[in-house]
């Protein structure tokens, strides 16, 4: 579940994102009194196997609801919580169809259970790492490329050049050359390093970089989606 709003008195609106039907709306009806058959489980991060019914309206009705995932270690977390928060509003701003995107809705099960601790993005065995601001972008990266607005880091977006990539243009889409740097912003080989590494690697093994270099890929990402998806994200962390 990305957002849970209270609807009335006693209702809950839903925006859910499903492994076969992509976005949904639902409404749980009386799920706000404190007997309501649905507990406490119809809130952000879990993951359900929701019944639902789809009459003349926009919004379908809940009619039961099993847990598959609460994410408990989530919820005892204030950076995994915000994290996940961020996540789940990505994937509300960027992926609004209600067609089914096998790989975004993987992706974000995944991050969850990251950020939940059920392994390490460290290899430390905490956890805690799922949190940060690398896995957080790298999370946007693959976001980006299952959504079909990937930013172009092999070749200059502009004129093809493989050589000399010097900046970033969110208006071309991706890095560009010297000789197509106008209104372009510097990026770093560390910076593009990161993005290009990310994208290859598991989610769990999120490439590590300065803080620099990750704020000038955070500006790639977003620059990105404002102009080709029409779409403006929180910050990442």
């Amino acid at each position: 579940m990305l957002r849970s709003i209270r609807y009335g008195e006693a209702d809950r609106v839903l925006h859910l994102y499903s492994a076969t039907r992509g976005r949904v709306g639902a409404i749980a009806k009386g799920s706000r009194r404190p007997r309501s058959r649905f507990g406490g489980r119809l809130e952000p991060f879990f993951r359900l196997d929701l019944v639902l019914h789809e009459g003349r309206g926009e919004l379908a009705t809940v009619t039961s609801a099993s847990t598959v995932a609460a994410h408990p270690g989530l919820r005892s977390s204030g950076p995994a919580l915000m994290a996940a928060a961020r996540g789940c509003d990505a994937v509300l701003r960027l992926l609004d169809s209600a067609e089914a995107n096998t790989p975004a809705y993987n992706l974000l099960c995944r991050y969850l259970a990251l950020l939940d601790g059920q392994e390490s993005a460290r290899g430390d065995g905490a956890g805690d790492g799922a949190a940060g601001l690398s896995t957080a972008l790298a999370f946007r990266l693959k976001l980006a490329l299952a959504a079909g607005f990937s930013p172009e880091l092999v070749s200059c977006a502009r004129c093809g050049e493989s050589d000399g990539l010097v900046g970033f243009s969110g208006a071309a889409g991706g890095v560009v050359c010297a000789a197509c740097e106008q209104g372009a912003f510097e990026l770093s080989p560390e910076a593009h390093r990161f993005m290009v590494e990310a994208l290859g690697s598991p989610l769990a093994s999120a490439p590590s970089a300065s803080d620099r270099a990750l704020r000038q890929a955070e500006r790639a990402v977003s620059e990105t989606l404002e102009h080709h998806a029409h779409v403006r994200l929180r910050a990442a962390a």
